[in-house]
């Protein structure tokens, strides 16, 4: 059955900064599990232009973070539960941001830290891609060939075809991000320039963690990205400010069937949405994305969590933290009329 994701009306925008298979190696790729394909239809909010800033987690009477998105206040109620969480798991290392997409109101726990990005990479070649689909540079019918530089261990099936194989750029970075794809990934970069030319357009849209050294699959962890950065970068997408609506449809079509259900949907309550990306290395696991509650609430998330050589703790940890944060934006309001 497919999800429908909810209009909601703003009601207070103030301005904000921006700057500028499961595979033979399951100890380093994300997992595939089931996932439901889903169409996703987010509102075109009103634009109101940026003024530069530096960053975002301290409120002030100038607020400061990305595209139109209201800058609120730090949810204090969610700062006890999340620690006690960090207390009982003291062995991993979070890095947590999330964001009411209606109010700005967020929680920042380490949200800045660089962590390895593992496959959380691919979101943002992926908004990098369908910007060059929107500025008509790319088509998504055209046909990409896999190349022998291309083939990666880790996550995916395409590595097993063979070289030569010809595929659409649409199934491709489907495969990206559905499957978490490296062979994908690689045509992907390959196509949109390689790595300098994505690093530089990273900065453009001012995320400042966010970097890719090493094509995939980056297995020693030397590609980076912070909670924060794609916390930004969902907020810009879900703004239109780096993509239409016509791709952000398209987007959020396909990050919606990631298959990996284990971190941040595993948390989630019945009837709730998620449009998420993962990253699973031995040492660290991360998802980020959008998320919808039954009730038309739409928040962002991102999270990070390193541990100990492939320590299953880290997801239930995880799990925990979306639990709790989905229980704060779904409880039920208190009518205080008589």
């Amino acid at each position: 059955m497919k999800l429908r994701w909810l209009l909601l009306s703003l009601t207070s925008i103030l301005l904000i900064s921006l700057p500028a298979k499961a595979s033979p190696n399951t100890n380093q790729v994300d997992s595939a599990d089931g996932g439901n394909q889903s169409d996703l239809q987010l509102p075109k909010l009103k634009f109101i232009p940026p003024t530069p800033s530096s960053d975002f987690t301290h409120p002030t009477n100038t607020p400061k973070y990305t595209g139109i998105v209201p800058l609120g206040k730090e949810i204090s109620e969610l700062q006890t539960p999340i620690k006690a969480l960090m207390a009982r798991y003291r062995f991993l290392t979070p890095g947590i941001f999330f964001m009411d997409l209606q109010t700005g109101d967020y929680l920042n726990i380490n949200g800045g830290k660089a962590f390895p990005a593992a496959s959380t990479i691919k979101y943002p070649i992926l908004i990098a891609l369908f910007q060059e689909v929107d500025a008509g540079k790319i088509k998504l019918s055209e046909t990409l060939v896999m190349q022998r530089k291309h083939v990666a261990g880790g996550s995916g099936n395409m590595q097993y075809q063979r070289v030569g194989t010809k595929i659409s750029l649409l199934e491709t970075v489907t495969k990206m991000m559905t499957i978490s794809d490296n062979t994908a990934t690689n045509m992907i970069i390959d196509r949109l320039g390689g790595k300098a030319n994505l690093n530089q357009r990273f900065r453009s849209w001012g995320l400042q963690s966010t970097v890719i050294h090493n094509m995939l699959g980056d297995f020693k962890g030397t590609n980076k990205t912070s909670a924060k950065d794609l916390v930004r970068l969902s907020a810009l997408m879900a703004n239109n400010q780096l993509i239409s609506d016509t791709s952000s449809s398209q987007v959020l079509g396909i990050m919606i069937r990631c298959h990996n259900r284990s971190l941040l949907p595993s948390g989630l309550g019945s009837g709730a949405s998620i449009a998420h990306k993962t990253g699973t290395l031995r040492f660290v696991l991360g998802d980020a994305g959008i998320i919808e509650t039954p009730s038309g609430k739409r928040y962002l998330a991102g999270i990070f969590v390193r541990r100990p050589n492939n320590d299953d703790r880290a997801k239930a940890f995880i799990r925990q933290v979306s639990q709790v944060v989905y229980g704060y934006f779904e409880q039920p309001k208190v009518s205080h009329l008589p």
